[in-house]
């Protein structure tokens, strides 16, 4: 599979993912436990069927000590009992905010006091970010067909 067209080199795909990556630095810097920034990257982007995400966040999270076991049940978070009560919370945020247009336009209240009991101001902020982040980079990728398998962890710094 190749992509349709070099986004990755193009000069105004550049300025666009400076501000992506401006965003996700901001998250990635934030109280927001990494294991958990790890963990919706994989999910929304799951969801997303955007293999060049999975790829990369599977692989970062392997290379930062994350478990083959956690890795390979988060899909099925809901029935592995591998997860926090807070590494659910982001992840049911993180679901309901990927497929907003699925729930007819929102995310619900039960969903967000449940992360709120987790998360402070600080870190529900950077989860939000976060979801809108991996959610745009998912698109790009998707949408372009952007191939997976190839990536290596660290390789964007």
């Amino acid at each position: 599979m190749e992509s349709r067209l070099n986004y990755f080199s193009h000069p105004l795909a550049g300025k666009v993912l400076r501000h992506i990556n401006s965003a996700g630095k901001a998250v990635s810097d934030s109280s927001l436990p990494a294991t958990i920034q790890e963990l919706v990257k994989i999910r929304a982007s799951q969801i997303n069927s955007c293999g060049f995400c999975t790829d990369m966040h599977t692989k970062d999270a392997a290379a930062a000590g994350e478990t083959p076991q956690r890795l390979h049940l988060v899909a099925a978070w809901r029935e592995a009992k591998v997860f926090t009560d807070a590494e659910r919370a982001a992840l049911e945020l993180a679901e309901q905010g990927t497929r907003i247009a699925d729930a007819a336009g929102s995310v619900t209240d039960e969903a967000w006091t449940n992360a709120a009991k987790y998360f402070d101001e600080d870190q529900l902020v950077a989860l939000i970010s976060l979801i809108a982040v991996i959610n745009a980079y998912n698109r790009i990728n998707v949408i372009n067909q952007q191939p997976a398998g190839d990536y290596q962890p660290g390789q964007f710094g």
